[in-house]
């Protein structure tokens, strides 16, 4: 019987790990399996982009797997029996139950509305690819001189703002912001955004947490009106609560709870990494929800994973997180660099310059995902046999 993995999610850290793994083991011991809600990968740090109304390649996820061995279900995991070591999954053939052996969650984030009244039910956001094509169809009904507000000072509001704006600047743009946008930066890379928002025609409304929103406006503290034809919310996110429903040990915030090497630290056979992952990286702090999270966080689950199958010992990766890189149109950017305290450095990069690494790193996140693999080694990595629970194969 085959080592059954199971990797739940396809994003940046699901599909890099599932390729990984593909890359590494031997598929005479390993069946994988990946579980996605959609039948596409989803450049989340694109979604910006195509609500502006740019064109964004989708790549299906069966072409982004064919040929590596990896198994692909579409469906919605609605739960996992950690117990039985099965998933849960509802597609459009009906319900399913997948097996596992080894689990891997990586189910990604969505958006939080925070208990804000009217959030839901009027705002827009572009955290996922529908959502996104969304308020891509509501903005192009848009005339001369609407307003559109988003809503969130984070890297989500300040990338949607520029992009809308540069995109469409026969739009009022406005931000709300609970305190300043980019409050974190270095006192130079928030003179540069403050500069570029100017040059972009966004209104900055600082001190303005929203408390309501309405179909023709948005309500902030001190009942301050904000105009608003179309409301933005990038003003937090959320993990889905799989994992906290399933049993599985999560912090406060519903993420999963994990050992340095990114294994639940409930459920052994349990390991998680991007958003959904509650990881504590080297600077003692956990690591925030990024697309560089996802990243690091997966090669070190991954490492774990195989080693754990194989016998070896368990390779311990970095887990620092850099600095930010903010993209404000597509012209300009802010690369922050972080201290080992996860404090702004004085030093900042911006400009077209910092735009054109934040194009760089984009295609390369791209070419990741469409080549997973990275090209299937000749030999790959046999699992070591050993007694499991309940009689399961599995590794040392």
């Amino acid at each position: 019987m085959k080592h059954r993995i199971v990797v739940l999610g396809a994003g940046y850290a699901g599909a890099f790990a599932a390729g990984n793994l593909a890359r590494r083991l031997s598929p005479a011991d390993t069946e994988i399996t990946v579980v996605n809600a959609a039948p596409d990968f989803v450049e989340r740090m694109r979604l910006h982009q195509l609500a502006a109304g740019q064109d964004i390649t989708s790549r299906t996820l069966t072409d982004v797997f064919a040929g590596t061995g990896v198994r692909l279900r579409i469906g919605h995991v609605t739960g996992i029996a950690l117990d039985r070591r099965t998933v849960a999954v509802a597609g459009e053939d009906g319900d399913h139950e997948v097996p596992y052996d080894t689990l891997l969650h990586a189910l990604g984030s969505s958006v939080a509305h925070q208990g804000v009244p009217g959030a839901a039910e009027y705002a827009f956001d572009v955290t996922g690819r529908s959502s996104a094509l969304r308020l891509r169809e509501r903005l192009a009904a848009l005339g001369e001189g609407a307003n559109v507000l988003v809503v969130g000072e984070g890297l989500t509001g300040i990338e949607t703002a520029g992009e809308l704006a540069e995109s469409r600047p026969d739009l009022s743009v406005a931000l709300a912001a609970r305190g300043e946008p980019g409050a974190w930066l270095s006192p130079k890379a928030r003179r540069h955004l403050r500069e570029s928002f100017g040059r972009l025609g966004v209104t900055v409304h600082e001190h303005a947490g929203i408390v309501a929103v309405e179909p023709e406006r948005a309500i902030a503290t001190g009942g301050r009106s904000l105009p608003a034809d179309v409301t933005v919310w990038a003003a937090g996110f959320a993990v889905p609560s799989v994992a906290a429903d399933s049993g599985l040990e999560v912090a406060g915030s519903g993420r999963i709870v994990v050992d340095r090497t990114m294994r639940s630290v409930s459920h052994p056979d349990v390991y998680a990494a991007g958003d959904c992952a509650y990881a504590i990286g080297d600077n003692g702090r956990p690591l925030p929800m990024s697309c560089a999270s996802a990243g690091v966080t997966n090669m070190q689950a991954t490492a774990a994973i195989i080693a754990r199958l194989t016998g070896d010992k368990v390779p311990v990766t970095g887990l620092t997180y850099y600095g930010n890189h903010i993209s404000l149109g597509r012209r300009d950017a802010i690369f922050q660099m972080v201290d080992g305290d996860a404090r702004s450095t004085s030093w900042y990069l911006g400009g077209r310059t910092a735009a054109r690494l934040k194009a760089g790193v984009l295609k390369g996140a791209g070419w990741g995902i469409v080549h997973p693999t990275f090209g299937v080694p000749r030999r790959r990595r046999r699992v070591a046999t050993v007694p499991g629970p309940a009689g399961v194969r599995t590794g040392a």
